[in-house]
């Protein structure tokens, strides 16, 4: 997708305008049946004598009864049946009408294939914001923008449009049935913390008494703390984030090494922390943020394998090869009848070439090359040599747009402008309603 189409809902009263086109109407046609020319009235006889229907004449007649009578048995025991069927096996039905009856199904399938869910756009919806971030107590200060003082809340009002499928609403007792005795477990950066917390917050618009849902060690959301996990005891069920924001292990400083190494990252190891995952019905990943020179070789961290120091290992080679090491675990230690693996890709921050943040005020026209990332590719390129089914949240092309979506100066520190992470309410809240998409759809298929 390397092009916006802007909404005609910049405009509201074009927004009026628009009509939805109704089926085509049929003219009624005129049928002559065979069946029906075999009943027609014989002339009126007359006492003159007139010959009577022949034997043939009334066979025909005898064997059209027959047929009609063997064909209407059928059809009425077929819908006998499927009503029947539907009403024992009613998740066949949302087989075809997604969750909660809100995907059609049959407008997601192009041919045998599935809709590409991330070939769309953005569009005007004023049902929009999901919930109000001053009213979660899980949102952190740094993104709520609204309330730290941003004025246009324009950047709340856009839905993901998918070009020839629908993204499903998001009714909220639905999901909290469907989650209802589950874990869900969110790894990655602070862009996963951001998705963690955006879906906890959606999450808690469907519950009256709010102080049913905690952190489970009452810990206030911070960014350096390694994990966060808030229960929501009406349901029976936790949403989780564990800090890992390279996925692999941080290694100690080698005595023997070069002056300018002050640490390494462990490519072939993964976090240890990852004991922690492997239970969780639903698994979802990222990584990308701290691969940068300024997070690792500006700050004296270099790349290590075995026990050998990588000094001239590029960024992206390394980050290969991390993949590599997180894919190896989950084909060693998750059981995929137990847990659902998704991995969402690069999401792409809007910084000028100056390293100034400009935050728009409404969607950019055109993404400037940010719908692309050797990060999003590698990760689709080991997924797909994989064995165990991991789902990608291809999230990089659609969120190359939202450029109005940024924290900005609207933070809890203006002075550090922020061209990265994004308010909540906000682009994270679509994210979760494609990957509820996702996870949902799976339900109805198994």
């Amino acid at each position: 997708m390397s092009n916006f189409t802007k909404s005609s809902s910049f405009n509201r009263r074009a927004l009026s305008s628009l009509a939805i086109e109704s089926p085509r109407n049929s003219s009624s046609s005129v049928f002559t049946s065979p069946i029906g020319s075999a009943f027609a009235s014989p002339r009126s006889q007359n006492f003159g004598g007139s010959p009577r229907p022949s034997t043939n004449r009334l066979k025909e007649i005898s064997y059209l009864f027959q047929v009609l009578i063997i064909a209407g048995t059928i059809v009425s025991f077929l819908v006998i049946i499927a009503g029947g069927y539907l009403y024992v096996v009613p998740s066949l039905g949302q087989t075809f009408l997604g969750y909660n009856g809100a995907l059609e199904f049959n407008s997601s399938v192009a041919g045998d294939r599935e809709c590409d869910i991330f070939d769309g756009n953005w569009v005007v919806d004023d049902n929009y914001p999901l919930y109000n971030a001053s009213e979660c107590p899980f949102v952190e200060k740094g993104f709520n923008c609204l309330g730290n003082g941003r004025e246009h809340d324009e950047y709340l009002k856009w839905r993901w449009k998918p070009k020839h499928c629908t993204v499903p609403r998001f009714e909220v007792r639905d999901v909290l049935e469907r989650l209802r005795g589950k874990r869900i477990v969110f790894v990655g950066d602070s862009m996963s913390r951001t998705q963690w917390e955006s879906l906890i917050c959606m999450l808690m618009t469907g519950l009256e008494d709010k102080r049913s849902v905690y952190e489970v060690n009452g810990n206030n959301i911070t960014k350096r703390i390694r994990f966060l996990g808030v229960r929501f005891s009406s349901f029976n069920f936790t949403v989780e984030f564990y800090r890992s924001v390279f996925l692999v292990q941080p290694g100690r400083l080698r005595w023997h090494a070069p002056k300018r190494v002050k640490s390494t990252l462990k490519l072939d190891v993964l976090d240890v922390i990852n004991h922690e995952w492997s239970s969780a019905d639903f698994l979802i990943f990222n990584t990308g943020q701290w691969w940068v020179p300024g997070k690792l070789f500006e700050t004296g961290c270099y790349f290590q394998v075995g026990n050998s120091l990588r000094l001239g290992m590029s960024i992206p080679a390394a980050y290969r090869v991390a993949l590599e090491t997180w894919a190896s675990w989950i084909e060693n230690t998750i059981d995929p009848n137990k847990t659902r693996v998704l991995f969402r890709t690069f999401e792409p921050s809007h910084w000028s070439d100056h390293r100034s943040c400009n935050v728009t005020k409404y969607p950019a026209p055109d993404t400037e090359g940010r719908d692309k990332s050797i990060f999003s590719e590698m990760i689709k390129e080991v997924v797909k040599n994989m064995t165990i089914p991991v789902s990608i949240l291809d999230v990089t092309s659609m969120s190359a747009f939202r450029s109005d979506g940024h924290v900005g100066l609207w933070s809890d520190n203006p002075l550090v402008p922020d061209c990265s992470h994004w308010c909540l309410p906000g682009v994270p809240d679509i994210w979760n309603e494609i990957l509820l998409f996702f996870l949902f759809r799976q339900q109805v298929k198994t």
